[in-house]
């Protein structure tokens, strides 16, 4: 029996990573998406256990200890992270998995999963593009989108160690590129 694919895509903040992935899971290619867990509020729109799993500091910090993150992070003062079981269910049974995940999360977990995981990088077009859809967003104050950006341009450094990276300047340019990377890996199941 195949393993499946693990597909991680990584992203500054604010360059499209979300709606690029949830195009995927509506496309039926047949991707398990896996959701995050995170001890960050949700924010307005979001719904527990679909855009992430939202856990309390304590919960998350006593799965830490036990092992059952794939991987795990602390981003702008929240922690994140990977639940394992679904990732190692989900390959042993052959079926390919989705995350969306930052990128020393993704450097995680090609080293846990070298031959299985393909890694994409999707960026924006320049820093002032994304400067301007983070300000778009109100969700965050000035000073929080400036700490991002500062962010982005280490993240962005990242970008040759994945397999593949796309620009998104266009949406549906940037949907169609990664839709035929998923495709392209899936054949060479």
């Amino acid at each position: 029996m195949k393993t499946g694919k693990l597909f991680v895509v990584s992203a500054p903040s604010g360059s499209g990573k979300t709606t690029l992935c949830n195009k995927l899971l509506e496309d039926g290619l047949g991707l398990a998406n896996s959701v995050s867990m995170t001890t960050r509020t949700p924010r307005p729109g979001e719904t527990g256990g679909v855009d992430y799993h939202f856990v309390t500091r304590k919960k998350f910090l006593g799965l830490v200890k036990t092992g059952g993150f794939l991987e795990h992070e602390n981003n702008f003062g929240h922690l994140y992270g990977t639940p394992k079981s679904f990732i190692e269910k989900n390959l042993d049974a052959g079926s390919d998995v989705l995350l969306s995940i930052d990128v020393k999360g993704a450097m995680k977990v090609r080293r846990q999963y070298p031959k299985d995981s393909v890694l994409i990088f999707i960026r924006p077009p320049s820093i002032v593009v994304l400067k301007k859809r983070l300000l778009s967003r109100r969700s965050e104050d000035v000073q929080t989108i400036a700490k991002r950006l500062g962010i982005a341009k280490k993240e962005m450094a990242y970008r040759g160690k994945y397999n593949y990276c796309i620009v998104n300047d266009r949406l549906a340019t940037a949907y169609k590129k990664l839709k035929n990377i998923i495709l392209s890996e899936l054949s060479t199941k």
